[in-house]
This record gives structure tokens, C-alpha cells and sequence, in this order.
């Protein structure tokens, strides 16, 4: 099964057996001060640069987040948008929990490139969520990502985030979503907190992957929140969870794109072992 999304100038196929996707996050202002004071000063800056330092570190997709306190995600959220597609040429994530800025962003989105496809992040197995969301993806053609929760929160087993995932599928189709549009998030929570975490979404990955195919994607440094020298716990992680069948992982390019190539030239994915060489004289250069 292939994902495929398209920026203004770049395609991006996701699925298995091809190279991992790397989702930028670093346009997200949970826990940045500067970036979210940046953003409620509507000083959009510091989002341009970062949506070029994320694509120069590898990068292939980025999503645009500006859910800060005090922003106006309906005002802003298309003008960041807008400024990531003149800057960059990568297909966008749209990041929102708020169907007016969702809505909006999409438009814009649609006007500036009329043949390409974003990614939504997120839906989840909630009604008002599957409800408020979905409607709007269809409408405008997006892909969107799937949050394995629900009205009870984040179900503790594989079984139960896999049947989550088979719910949003479901309703989704009934939108006219296909499943080749939907990519499976199965939750990475903090190891720090429960040693059993980082398995419980390992096993939901695979579950996921050899009952429905569909493509994953994962906010991977979840699994580390709290921990020491998190950056080797998250390469650790990734490594596993990609061969398990994560397709996308959400991740800062710059700090573990390097485990990820590893990842997937170790899993036969980069023939030559061209794309970690490359990579590799890259940052030396830099």
C-alpha cells in the first residue's frame, strides 16, 4: 500500500519496502518559549527558517504547527502554512485540533497548489474528533493521520490500539477516504513512566501493519519524555520500531536522521548504501 502526498515541487510515496519518510516536527511550539513567543507576536521568521533547516537536514515532509496560547490558529495557521510552501518545496502536515483553522489552512493550501496533497495530523477514534475532522479531509482531498485513542483515552493494549485504528478506517471510508490516505499513529508513550510502553506500541505497529497494511507514522521521541540522554533511547527505539513496520516517523531530522538511515540501510533499503553515504558527507560538509 502507498501514501503519496505532493508539495509544490517534491512527491513523496510512503510504504513499505521503500526508504523511511522522515516527518519534520520542529514547527511545533509545545515547549519552545521562543518559537511560541514568536508566533503569538505574529512573527512568522523563525518558522521560515526552521522549515529550511529541517528540509537541509532531511526532512521530507514538515508539519506546521502554531497552537500557542494566545494565537489565533484560525488567523495564523494558513499564513504559516502559505510561508512553508513558498520556502520549501516538501508536501506539509497540517497540525490542528481546531476545525476553523484546519478549514482554513486547507483552502489556502488548495489555492497555492491545486494538484497537491497534504497530510492532516490528526484524527482519533473519539466522535467529536471523527466528526469535526474527517468531512473536512475529504472535502478537500487530503491524507490524514490516525491517533490510536478514543473516548477512553489511550487503550493500554496492541489489541485495543489496533482496534482504534480499525475504527477510524472504517469511518473514514465512509467518507470516501481511502485507506491508502490514512496512515496509523499506535502512540509512543514514555518508557520513564512504564517500562512496558515502548513494547505496547511496538506490538501495535506490527499488529497494525500484518492485519490491515496500512501505512504508520509515529511522534517517536514520546518514548524518552523524561529520561536521560534521550537521543540514544530514541535512535534505539526507531531502529526497532521502523523494523516492526513504522513508515514515518515524526522526529527532529537533525538530531536522529542519521539512526534512520542506518535503520534502513541495515533493513536492505538503500542500495549502495548511497543515501547514508550522502547524508554522511553532508554533515561533514555542513
Amino acid at each position: 500500500m502507498k501514501t503519496t502526498l505532493k508539495g509544490t515541487g517534491k512527491k513523496v510515496v510512503i510504504g513499505d519496502g521503500r526508504p523511511t519518510v522522515i516527518l519534520g516536527e520542529r514547527i511545533n511550539p509545545t515547549g519552545k518559549k521562543k518559537l511560541s513567543g514568536a508566533l503569538v507576536a505574529g512573527n512568522l521568521e523563525i518558522v521560515r527558517r526552521e522549515a529550511l533547516a529541517q528540509v537541509k537536514a532531511g526532512a521530507d515532509i514538515l508539519d506546521v504547527n502554531v497552537g500557542a496560547a494566545g494565537v489565533d490558529e484560525e488567523d495564523l495557521l494558513p499564513k504559516a502554512v502559505k510561508l512553508v510552501m513558498e520556502t520549501v518545496d516538501v508536501p506539509v502536515c497540517i497540525d490542528t485540533p481546531d476545525a476553523g483553522a484546519l478549514a482554513a489552512a486547507l483552502a489556502v493550501h488548495k489555492e497555492l497548489n491545486p494538484d497537491g496533497k497534504p497530510l492532516v495530523n490528526s484524527v482519533n477514534g473519539e466522535e467529536a474528533s471523527l466528526a469535526r475532522v474527517l468531512p473536512l479531509v475529504a472535502e478537500y482531498g487530503a491524507a490524514i493521520i490516525g491517533l490510536c485513542m478514543d473516548d477512553d483515552g489511550i487503550p493500554d493494549t496492541p489489541e485495543k490500539r489496533l482496534e482504534v485504528a480499525k475504527k477510524i478506517i472504517e469511518r473514514a471510508e465512509k467518507h470516501g477516504i481511502g485507506q491508502e490516505d490514512i496512515l496509523i499513529d499506535c502512540l509512543a508513550l514514555t518508557v520513564g513512566a512504564d517500562s512496558k510502553a515502548g513494547w505496547i506500541t511496538l506490538e501495535a505497529i506490527r499488529m497494525v501493519k500484518e492485519e490491515l497494511g496500512t501505512n504508520t507514522v509515529l511522534g517517536a521521541s514520546n518514548v524518552s519524555f523524561g529520561l536521560p540522554d534521550r537521543e540514544a533511547l530514541n535512535g534505539a527505539f526507531l531502529a526497532i520500531a521502523i523494523a516492526h513496520g513504522l513508515n514515518c516517523p515524526i522526529v527532529d531530522a537533525a538530531k536522529v536522521g542519521r539512526y534512520i538511515l542506518a535503520a534502513d540501510l541495515a533493513l536492505g533499503r538503500d542500495e549502495y548504501a548511497m543515501r547514508y553515504i550522502k547524508a554522511f558527507r553532508k554533515r561533514r560538509q555542513g
